[in-house]
């Protein structure tokens, strides 16, 4: 039987070819360099995700968070508290609806998202130096479309 050494370079006929491998490897390398360039920020990904969302939708529940951050209930709601620690975004009851809790962002919530879209611009220019203009808009929408056809919510 003969092993594979897991250190030797991988030659292309025996890598995977798929969109969803190549999607889903994207996702992980993204995310480490995200991680890595948004850590002096004092800021994670899901957070960035969230105070992005909150400036995009407005004011959201919990449960909303959770969805479009990608992370369960419980993730969310530690998070909230977290980012509310650090005056980031404030909780309100909901006026139409007593026992829901609409969140949104805070000056100070305004200011750290500008000087991490800044970071996250960075990557994103890294990732594709020679996109012009309307190539990053067309990527942009069938990237849009992808996840529209892949979920029931869209984005």
């Amino acid at each position: 039987m003969i092993k594979k050494n897991l250190l030797q370079p991988v030659s292309d006929a025996q890598k995977p070819l798929g969109l969803a491998y190549l999607v889903g490897r994207l996702d992980h390398v993204l995310n480490k360099r995200l991680r890595d360039s948004l850590a002096p920020t004092g800021l994670t990904v899901p957070q960035y995700t969230a105070l992005s969302v909150f400036r995009t939708l407005g004011s959201l529940s919990n449960a909303q968070l959770a969805v479009r951050t990608m992370i369960s209930p419980q993730s969310a709601n530690e998070m909230v508290k977290a980012m509310e620690a650090k005056g980031w975004i404030e909780r309100r009851p909901d006026p139409s609806h007593g026992r829901v809790i609409q969140i949104s962002l805070t000056d100070e919530g305004q200011a750290i998202l500008r000087e991490c879209d800044a970071k996250v611009r960075e990557v994103e220019q890294f990732m594709f130096p020679d996109l012009r203009d309307e190539e990053r808009a067309q990527l942009h929408a069938q990237l849009r479309a992808a996840v529209r056809a892949l979920s029931l919510e869209g984005i």
